[in-house]
Formats: structure tokens, sequence, C-alpha cells
């Protein structure tokens, strides 16, 4: 079999150069290498990268790739952290950031159409202008884009309510290898003929094609919601308060853990609002009508009034985003702890949450490196962070034997090596500890169906 080119000839620069003109094309060292990393802080240094405005110059793109062999990459804003983007194999960066546009806002048809450039709050701004709601929330929605959370089936903090990327995509533009443009789906909000290639292309990371526009769905945007931030003196005490609030009846837009690492990390890097003697927070979210947020919010005053908490803070309308800061603020807080961080987002069934955490601690406090969780708790999407320094001795192989307990205690409590992120580059070798070859070899085939000189983001595991 052909392998990859390790360098572009003159014909292949000159082709790239016409399809892509002026700065729709780079071939100098500073942008390749700067296209060539994401947030998984692993690098490649591609051999272009290409900026096209047209679904048009993307099948051309895909033609001559796929006659060339050449690999092709799609890039957003690389905010993933599994190493989804990176050019492993060189080949051509496509990014897809001058394709940025909201086509339509149907109100009446609940839909957007949009280009995959657009970020994530661009759209939810313009939705809700027109009351409309457009709810999956990744934490990084300020700077990542929607054609990045398709590609990643992006999940976020109001999943435990709404969903996550998959359930509001309906429809999709794709260019396969080879050029061919597809259509899956369209503006219905129910379509079931024929195979769901749609969540087929969801969450398949560009393996299989490129998105060029998604046709969205979207919802009534709720008359207001309201925050709340609440305090525990453990993990067990955050635990009793979560059960509190779902034994009320009460389903949050967002239900987010913070533990006693986490709190420290945060307490170093910004102004927090909980007392000492504060070893896990909540922080949630309910939306909905004045009247039924209203009625909510003492709902869960009235749960935690059994419970024994360090303090208790409430944020409404454009308050709340001091509170959520702190949520989003975790991932850079960290490193307060230790330079380097081995990040993980394993989900367990959330009735095994607590269990799955305290295990986690343990495996920390056994191989001398610390152990952050914090997360989705309402959905038992945990964000796991074994902090270390790869200049002290040992450490790093410790972080690393680290990393594979907690994929085993997840698996033991029934749950899933990755709710969010992927698979990508930095868990490929764990993949069968989750998937037997029987599965692995189905999704195999699939690949080869799509891509079958496997030019779409090679050496990438979905």
């Amino acid at each position: 079999m052909k392998s990859y080119p390790e360098k572009l000839s003159r014909s292949h620069i000159k082709f790239l150069k016409k399809l892509f003109p002026d700065n729709e094309s780079c071939f100098d060292d500073g942008t390749l290498l700067a296209s060539g990393v994401d947030a998984s802080r692993r690098h490649a240094k591609p051999l272009a990268l290409v900026r096209p405005k047209t679904t048009q110059q993307v099948s051309e793109l895909l033609r001559w790739a796929q006659q060339q062999r050449v690999p092709v990459y799609p890039r957003a804003r690389a905010t993933n952290k599994v190493g989804g983007c990176v050019p492993v194999h060189r080949g051509v960066v496509v990014s897809m950031l001058g394709m940025d546009e909201i086509l339509d806002v149907d109100s009446r048809d609940f839909v957007a159409v949009v280009q995959p450039g657009v970020i994530t709050a661009d759209l939810q701004k313009v939705v809700e202008k027109q009351g409309l709601f457009y709810p999956p929330d990744p934490a990084s929605l300020k700077i990542s884009t929607l054609g990045g959370n398709i590609s990643t089936c992006a999940g976020g903090m109001r999943a435990v309510k709404y969903g996550v990327t998959r359930d509001y995509v309906l429809g999709l533009e794709v260019v396969l290898p080879g050029g061919e443009v597809i259509h899956t789906g369209g503006r219905t909000h129910k379509n079931v003929v024929g195979l769901d290639l749609t969540r087929l292309m969801v969450g398949s990371a560009g393996t299989l094609g490129l998105v060029t526009q998604a046709t969205l769905k979207l919802l009534p945007l709720p008359e207001t919601s309201a925050s709340v931030l609440i305090g525990f003196e453990n993990l067990s005490g955050c635990l009793q308060g979560a059960e509190a609030v779902f034994g009320c009846g009460i389903l949050p837009a967002a239900m987010e853990l913070m533990d006693h690492n986490t709190l420290k990390a945060l307490e170093i890097h910004s102004d927090v609002p909980w007392p000492e003697g504060t070893g896990g927070v909540l922080l949630l979210k309910i939306d909905g009508s004045a009247q039924s947020v209203a009625a909510d919010l003492g709902q869960i005053e009235k749960a935690l009034s059994a419970v024994h908490t360090t303090f208790m803070e409430q944020g409404t309308g454009d308050d709340q985003e001091r509170l959520w800061e702190l949520r989003r603020v975790i991932s850079p807080a960290a490193f307060n702890l230790a330079p380097d961080k081995q990040g993980e987002d394993v989900a367990v069934p959330r009735g095994s949450v607590a269990k799955a955490i305290e295990s986690y601690h343990e495996i920390g406090r056994e191989l001398g490196v610390t152990v952050l969780c914090f997360g989705h708790l309402g959905d038992g999407n945990i964000h796991v962070s074994v902090m270390y320094d790869k200049l002290v001795a040992g450490q790093s192989e410790r972080a690393l034997k680290a990393k594979k307990e907690i994929f085993k205690s997840t698996l033991f409590f029934g749950g899933t090596l990755s709710g969010e992120h992927g698979i990508g580059l930095s868990k490929a070798d764990y993949i069968g500890m989750q998937l037997a070859d029987a599965e692995i070899n189905i999704m195999n085939g699939i690949k080869r169906v799509f891509d079958p000189l496997n030019i779409m983001n090679p050496g990438k595991v979905v």
C-alpha cells in the first residue's frame, strides 16, 4: 500500500495555491507549527494549511487528496484535549474558521443552519434574540466552534437536562474522501428513513468526512434561570446534597461538582466565595418560567435544609456568570497544584459517582500524585486530572500508572473511558480496555467504507 508523502511536490503546492489563493493557503514554518498543536499539548508539523470558504473548495481538495493519498486533518479552534486534530502523519490541515456564517434561523421550524466555523456562543446569542435556545454548553463555548462540537459530540454542563450535541443535529452536509458531497437528515425533527448517517457523523472526529454545513434543532428560550452555589464539608456532603435535589423532583439544567483539590486550585487562582472548612461544592442551574424557577429555588432550599452546608449563594440573570466563571476556569487553575497534567473525562452511572471518585483519590494517594475531580455530576461525567511534575524523578511514570488505574476503576463501576472528549491520540492505547475486538473490527469496517485509503484524520481513534 502506498505510503503518505513526506513532503509536497511542486505540483501539489501549485494545486493548493490555485485552489486556495492568497492567504487561503500557507506553507511557512511559523504558521505550520502553530496549526499542528491543540489543547492536548501534543504537536506535529503539517505539510500545508488551507482555509476553505466554500463546500466546492473542500470537495476539490478531498478529490485531490484521495488521488494523491495526502492525509487531511480538519481543524477549527483546536480546543479538544485528546490530540484529535494533531497531524501525526503530516499532510494538510484544513482550517474551517473561514466558513463561519449563520445561514438561517427559523422560529417556525425551530432550526438554525450554520457553517462549521461559527462560534457556539455566537449562535446562542443570535437565536436568543428571537426567543430561541440552543442548549449544548461546552465549557469552551466562548471559543469553540459548532463544527468542532459536532466532530467531538461535545457535551457540556447542561447535558443533564438537555442532552449533548448529537441531540441537536438534525442534518449535515458532508464532503467525503474523493470529493462526493452528501446530505444527511434535514429540517424535520423526526426522520427514520434509512440508516442514521447523521448520528454516525456526529462524534466521528473528522475520520469519515468533513462537515461543511449543519442544520441544528432549537428550543423555545426559557423565560428565566437561576444558579445556586452550595458548599459542603466534604465529598459525601456534596453527594447527599445532589440526592436531596433530585429527590424533591427537580431536574436541574446543570449540576456541577468540585472536590476539595479543585477548591484548592481555585483558591489560588481566583477570589472565591466559600468559607474555610468547605471541602466540596455543588453548582446548580435551573430554568423555566419565572414562577417555576422561584418555586424550584424554594424547593431546593427546603431539600438542602436536611443536609449540612457551609454556605449557599444564589445568582439570577447576568449575575449568574460570576458563579459559572469559577467552573469555567478550573482547567487552567489546576496548574496551580502542579505543572503537568493527565486530564481524563470518564463517566460512570450516576449512582456510582461517589465510590468512583473515592477510588480515584485513593489511587492518587497510593501513587503520590494529586488527583483532582470535577465535572458534570448530574450525568456522571467526571473530569479527573492527575497533577504531577515531570521534572521530579518517577512522577511521569506514576501519573501514567494512575491514569490506567483510574480507567480500570471506571470500567469496574460500569463506566466509560470518555464521556465527551473522545479517544484521539491520548487514549488510543487504552481503547481495548473497554471495547472488544469484534466491536473495534466493525468500527474499522465502517471507516474503510467511507475512507478506503485512510486519508481522513489518520492515526486517530474516535
